[in-house]
């Protein structure tokens, strides 16, 4: 299945451990979500073949995280996610999910923003060129 203005997707199922009473989707869990999607959307791009120790040397933590919750994924549910990213600001990416389930009907929308950090220190740093170069070549 493929969704306008995305070249990535993955699939999975919603577990029992991630429903309440009611059998819908914990709120939380949806970031969980993107998270398990952005990971499966990073090995797909090829980057950290591509860029070896750059790539894994490269460290992002999320500064913001917007939640569009439209309708509910229910126990057994299958979740397509759609990732890409949206743009790539001096030190940090902005990354869109979309995430529909198996009919096709738009369930969440996500906005993520994460920046790139130096660890010892915890603060921003610009994105390494490499990386940059390599992001502004994926497509959708």
């Amino acid at each position: 299945m493929t969704r306008p203005g995305f070249a990535f997707s993955t699939r999975f199922r919603v577990r029992y451990a991630e429903i309440d009473g009611q059998k819908v989707v914990f709120n939380s869990r949806y970031l969980e979500y993107a998270d398990v999607a952005v990971t499966d959307f990073w090995e797909w791009t090829g980057i950290g073949a591509a860029l070896g120790a750059t790539w894994r040397e490269t460290e992002f933590h999320v500064r913001r995280a917007e939640v569009d919750y439209l309708k509910p994924f229910v126990l057994g549910d299958e979740v397509v996610a759609y990732v890409r990213v949206e743009r790539l600001g001096t030190s940090s990416i902005t990354k869109r999910f979309e995430m529909t389930n198996a009919a096709g009907h738009l369930c969440c929308v996500i906005e993520m923003v994460s920046v790139n950090v130096h660890l010892p220190t915890g603060r921003p740093v610009p994105l390494d060129p490499t990386v940059r170069a390599f992001l502004k070549m994926l497509p959708g």
